[in-house]
């Protein structure tokens, strides 16, 4: 902790070297979310940028990438695209309680959605380049490594080598798709894959618990394949609330995925049926693919980051301080490659705060209270803030009232579907302060976004509670809930609020 105090102070004397004609203040390496705004913010604040990201490939690798990052290319935007695909078929069934009388046979073309979807990533990492070329950065594709403190190394596309001297250098190359050490791993594939994938799967078994598990266990179900989806928690989701996790895994299998929890694969062999998957209960399952969704880790390899004595925690994240700063003064982190909160939106907050402390001159620290989150399964989870146990079990907590609604929406009363939505209030009983707020349901991810300034303001539950809802809506839900659920004491006594 006493380095970590030292290292801030010196963030003013480490953006600074007197004397020295470097070839850029900046040079980026990785071209993602984070290291594009990055780039863009410390240009218009009068920076000289150099930036390097691989050719664009949908799936990445050693020597493939492209401007946009995991997000843009393999991630979110894809992801939600085959989301929106998937859950048309939940809407055809839908439809017909609506009076819609849908005859004949309804198909789906995986080809055509992948091809407009591949249209769509290829579209924005064309605006990724303008957006930089036009932000004054000069953009290089190829492989960029550090050379010492202040040169960086760029093996470009077409083979040539060049070197490039700057001031500061940051670090923004984002993280990885990682895969089980079992038998047969080479033969799975991996969400990069997954959103590529030449022919559609009709049976997959997916390794996971996580948000890519559980968003692709509803892409692929949704569009006609059998799901077989293994995580090693009773629940999916872990370090979500709970109650929630209960809600998902019984939406995932209401929806027609086959869950297999408490239990994992541990064997991958080639069959003449496609491939063969036996778990650790010794059931053997034939499917056309096998996807690993068990986590991501940081991309710091082949960087020579240890060779400049920049260091790294155990999970190969680079070390950074409050500001984005590594061990060494002059470089600097950001994104999924330092591990703290893996979500786009957080990395464009750190891209900025970097571009106000080094160029601005105006030391900035992320702020990482209160950052929403979403998860894209059927129907989604979304969340912001503490979770109730999270509420519980933290520094001198106080008492904490929860209140929970569980009710059927509106839509499903007249479609006939039996999927509640899930609601949850944790307010810190003493000062009345909303901690946490949650959703599984319709939408959530909107309703929850609104929900996140009131709670970045520091609303009571008395202000949502005086709040008018909006009638005939699931998110005047949170404005109505009065009846507390229970009320939860210091040490884990709970009484029950009904």
């Amino acid at each position: 902790m006493a380095q970590q105090k030292e290292t801030e102070t010196n963030i003013n004397s480490g953006t600074e070297v007197a004397g020295h004609g470097f070839d850029f203040d900046l040079f980026v390496i990785g071209g993602g979310s984070g290291g594009v705004r990055s780039s863009r913010m410390s240009a218009s604040s009068g920076a000289k940028v150099g930036l390097v990201e691989l050719p664009y490939h949908p799936v990445s690798s050693e020597t493939r990438g492209g401007l946009g990052g995991t997000c843009v290319l393999r991630g979110c935007v894809p992801k939600k695209i085959l989301v929106y695909g998937s859950a048309f078929s939940h809407e055809f069934q839908d439809a017909k309680g609506f009076g819609w009388e849908i005859d004949g046979e309804i198909k789906f073309n995986w080809k055509k959605l992948l091809a407009n979807k591949t249209k769509e990533i290829e579209r924005l990492n064309g605006i990724y380049r303008k957006l930089l070329v036009n932000a004054g950065v000069t953009v290089f594709e190829g492989f960029g490594r550090i050379v010492d403190e202040h040169t960086v190394e760029v093996k470009q596309s077409d083979g040539e080598v060049k070197t490039f001297t700057t001031n500061h250098i940051l670090i923004a190359t984002g993280s990885q798709a990682v895969r089980l050490n079992i038998p047969g791993k080479e033969l799975a594939i991996t969400s990069d894959e997954g959103l590529s994938l030449e022919n559609f799967p009709k049976k997959v078994v997916i390794i996971g618990g996580g948000y890519i598990a559980v968003e692709f266990a509803g892409i692929y179900s949704g569009m006609g394949a059998e799901v077989h989806l293994f995580y090693r928690s009773e629940y999916p989701l872990r370090g979500f609330d709970i109650e929630a996790r209960k809600v998902v895994a019984s939406n995932l299998e209401a929806r027609g995925v086959i869950v297999h929890a408490g239990s994992n694969i541990v064997k991958i062999e080639e069959h003449h049926l496609g491939l063969k998957a036996t778990s650790d209960k010794d059931e053997v399952f034939y499917v056309d693919q096998v996807m690993f969704a068990t986590g991501r880790k940081p991309k710091t390899s082949n960087i020579n980051l240890e060779g400049v004595g920049v260091e790294l925690d155990k999970s190969t994240a680079i070390k950074v301080n409050a500001y984005s700063q590594s061990t060494v003064p002059n470089i600097w982190a950001v994104g999924d490659v330092t591990n703290r909160i893996n979500l786009t939106p957080v990395a464009l907050m750190e891209g900025n705060c970097f571009a106000k402390t080094v160029f601005s001159k105006v030391p900035t620290k992320p702020d990482y209270e209160n950052v929403a989150h979403a998860v894209f399964c059927q129907p989604p989870l979304s969340s912001v803030g503490l979770t109730e146990e999270q509420a519980t079990t933290r520094e001198n907590a106080g008492a904490v009232r929860v209140y929970t609604s569980t009710f059927n929406p509106m839509k499903n009363t007249v479609s006939g579907r039996q999927e509640k939505t899930f609601m949850k209030l944790v307010v810190d009983d003493s000062s009345d302060k909303v901690l946490g707020a949650l959703m599984v349901g319709p939408d959530a991810p909107e309703i929850i976004q609104g929900l996140a300034i009131a709670l970045k303001c520091g609303a009571t539950k008395a202000q949502f509670d005086a709040t008018v809802g909006i009638h005939p809506t699931a998110a005047e839900e949170f404005v109505t809930m009065r009846t507390l659920t229970r009320l939860v004491h210091p040490g884990g006594a709970v009484e029950d609020g009904k």
